[in-house]
């Protein structure tokens, strides 16, 4: 499997939606095998299904007993496994942290969920929104007028996928150092919550209050927002620190007096008319040629077919393309054992054999499963 720093790691992953797949994704990346169980059954592998990419999938019937002993078979051979469902779920599965650690006690058992596994809401549905609303987070972005849900990268990518790889690592190194394995809960509103540590700070220190945009980095500022161009096109002007709001000033041919009252907060909303007036008369690109590059601190707003093309991320090769598809480059990135895709998203049992024989089953084991209807 891959070279990364992850190689030699052994993951196995119970097929799920969103920040599971996504924390797949990140492990093999860096060079994990991650075997991913799916449920036996038709299941196409399409090449934009980005998250799914770089696993070999085992599709398995859970309703029967033999799938459920191959699967705990797996994680006596894995490092780490982890899923996504409702509390309980694997539990009547058969395949609960209680039992799986009794046949691997080194294994660290990574649970993701919305709410938690315990808790009011530990059995309540929800999405994203819903996660982040618990925290402050959703609360605090958006427009005066409402918040706004920031796509789902605050619950399900940034404190669920993220934080479940950060912890099953962290159960990893703990195990190997003492021969103990653990159970890693992974609540998308504790991740979230931590993410909004320092505002949380701020708000200890009388610096942020409850209303959207009327904060330094909520959009309240003048200095730190989104501006629309004469083209329609909009660029972003991050000018938090003095030498860099005065090149600000320098670049857009500023001299009106009021702007020296960069940070009197009863200034910001007329500030932020004014300057929004200036950036107008420009194209986005008349802008960039102007101020990319120089610590304005600015950079033009890339939809999705423009990202990929900017010469810097061209330069870096942070996307790349997989079959027709455009995605984003593992990362981070490694001096010594770089990260790579290990492959295309893969179909429901695409690597049923070539996995479970990599992983130590004979091919008795192997005809037994087939004859039983619990291995496609």
């Amino acid at each position: 499997m891959g070279q990364g720093p992850l190689s030699g790691l052994k993951i196995v992953e119970f097929a799920g939606i969103g920040p599971g797949p996504f924390c797949g994704m990140l492990l093999s990346d860096l060079g994990a095998d991650v075997v991913r169980i799916d449920r036996k059954g038709p299941g196409r592998a399409s090449p934009a299904n980005v998250t799914a990419r770089g696993r070999r999938s085992v599709a398995l019937d859970l309703k029967s007993p033999a799938a459920i002993e191959t699967c705990l078979k797996l994680m006596e051979r894995a490092d780490a496994a982890f899923e996504g469902f409702r509390p309980g779920v694997m539990e009547r599965l058969g395949l609960g942290p209680d039992v799986a650690l009794k046949r691997n006690p080194k294994l660290v058992y990574g649970r993701m969920t919305g709410w938690g596994q315990f808790g009011p809401l530990a059995q309540a549905a929800g999405h994203d929104m819903n996660y982040i609303a618990l925290t402050g987070a959703l609360h605090a972005i958006g427009t005066e007028d409402k918040p706004v849900p920031p796509l789902n990268l605050v619950g399900d990518f940034g404190g669920g996928a993220l934080y479940l790889a950060f912890g099953l690592l962290a159960g990893v190194i703990h195990a190997r150092e003492t021969g103990r394995g653990q159970v890693v809960d992974c609540a998308m509103t504790d991740g979230a919550a931590s993410l909004m540590a320092m505002f949380y700070g701020f708000k200890a220190q009388g610096i942020w209050n409850g209303q959207r945009r009327a904060n330094m980095l909520d959009g309240g500022a003048h200095y730190y927002d989104t501006y629309q161009c004469r083209d329609g096109k909009w660029v972003s002007i991050g000018s938090i620190e003095p030498q860099f709001y005065a090149l600000l000033l320098e670049k857009t041919g500023v001299n009106d007096p009021e702007f020296s009252k960069q940070m009197d907060r009863t200034a910001w909303p007329s500030l932020r008319e004014k300057l929004a007036h200036i950036i107008a008369q420009k194209t986005r690109d008349e802008w960039s040629e102007l101020m990319e590059g120089t610590d304005v601190c600015f950079a033009p707003v890339l939809d999705l077919d423009e990202a990929p093309k900017h010469p810097h991320n061209v330069a870096r090769e942070t996307f790349v393309e997989v079959e027709g598809v455009v995605q984003p480059a593992p990362a981070p990135r490694f001096s010594v054992t770089p990260g790579a895709i290990q492959g295309p998203p893969p179909a429901n049992g695409a690597h049923d054999a070539e996995a479970l024989t990599d992983w130590g089953f004979s091919a008795a084991e192997l005809d037994e499963l087939k004859g039983a209807g619990a291995l496609a």
